[in-house]
Order: structure tokens, then C-alpha cells, then sequence
């Protein structure tokens, strides 16, 4: 085995643990959507890995778990962010530039919405409505509503969870990142 094909040790973790809950699981092909759920509600994201573990499960082709996983947006593929950014592009925000809003953070982190920063502090996702139209266009971060988004409004939310960073450094912290974005 070669050291980039190695697996991390926390997915070996992840991956003994998925193996252990397939257990409670029948071993048919209609239990492949409830058991990604599980391991997307449990580890927040869907790894090949775990992807092959319930291909063998249930005896279907891992190609064929991936294209289930990939037809439902509800499944994502990579760890996401500590803090964790969701644009809305539904109706009412796309009319208004969510997809402006979406191109400044996707800028600002260095990354394309699916994706999470190499530091792993950041993740950044589409998503289709947070039924807050009136306030479009809106993003959600780390679960707070920011209504009425701008760019600037972007680099401030970034602005914030910076000076939190530093605020952290000076008090002896580890550059720990902000809890909680800044306040709207």
C-alpha cells in the first residue's frame, strides 16, 4: 500500500464504527438510502470508503451506492467545515444575486460551493430555499440568518470571525477560530 492510497486514522475509526451500526441493517439494496442517511447524520459527510462498506453490505457494485448517493443533494462527500456557510439560491435570492453572494465567498475561502477549505475551517454549500425570501438574498452561517447579504456584508462576516481569531491569539488561545459569526 502506498502512503497516498493509505486510509486516515480517524476514517479507520469512522469506517469500524459504519461497520459495526450495518449490523442492525437487512442486507437488501432497499436499505442503501437509510443507511446513508445514518452515515451522513452520524459523520456529516459520505466517504468512498464508507460508500464500499455499504456496497458490500447489501451486494450491490460500490459505483452503484455512489450514483444513489450522488442523484439526492442531501448527501455530501467531503468532511464539512467547522463553520459552515449555506447560500441560498432559491427563487427569490437568485433574483436578487445569490449567486453574487455565492461567487464572494467561494472567492474569499479560495474554494467552489461542495468543497472545505484545506484547513478544514471552512465548507461552503448551495442550498435551495431557508424560506426567508423576504430577507433575500440569505446566507446561513454556522446556523445564524443573514438576511439582505452583500459583498461586503461577506468580508465583514469574514472580518469577524478574523478578529475573534486574534482576539483568541492575544488572550493565549491556539488560534482557535470564532465560535460564532458576528453579530448582524
Amino acid at each position: 500500500m502506498t502512503a497516498a492510497s493509505r486510509t486516515p486514522p480517524e476514517e479507520e475509526q469512522m469506517l469500524r464504527e459504519i461497520s459495526a451500526a450495518l449490523a442492525s441493517f437487512d442486507r437488501r439494496r432497499d436499505q442503501v438510502i437509510p443507511i446513508l442517511q445514518m452515515i451522513q447524520e452520524r459523520y456529516s459527510y459520505l466517504s468512498m470508503g464508507a460508500m464500499k462498506r455499504v456496497a458490500d453490505h447489501v451486494g450491490i457494485a460500490t459505483s452503484e451506492v455512489y450514483g444513489v448517493a450522488t442523484f439526492y443533494n442531501q448527501f455530501r462527500f467531503h468532511p464539512p467545515g467547522r463553520h459552515q456557510i449555506h447560500i441560498c439560491l432559491g427563487t427569490a435570492c437568485h433574483v436578487v444575486g445569490g449567486d453574487v453572494i455565492l461567487e464572494n465567498v467561494e472567492r474569499r475561502l479560495g474554494i467552489k460551493e461542495g468543497e472545505t477549505t484545506p484547513d478544514g475551517e471552512f465548507s461552503v454549500e448551495r442550498v435551495a430555499c431557508v424560506g426567508c425570501c423576504a430577507l433575500a438574498p440569505v446566507a446561513l452561517v454556522d446556523g445564524d440568518t443573514f438576511g439582505q447579504m452583500a459583498p461586503s456584508r461577506v468580508e465583514g462576516i469574514f472580518l469577524g470571525f478574523d478578529l475573534d481569531r486574534e482576539r483568541r491569539e492575544r488572550e493565549g488561545g491556539k488560534g482557535d477560530v470564532a465560535q460564532s459569526p458576528p453579530p448582524q
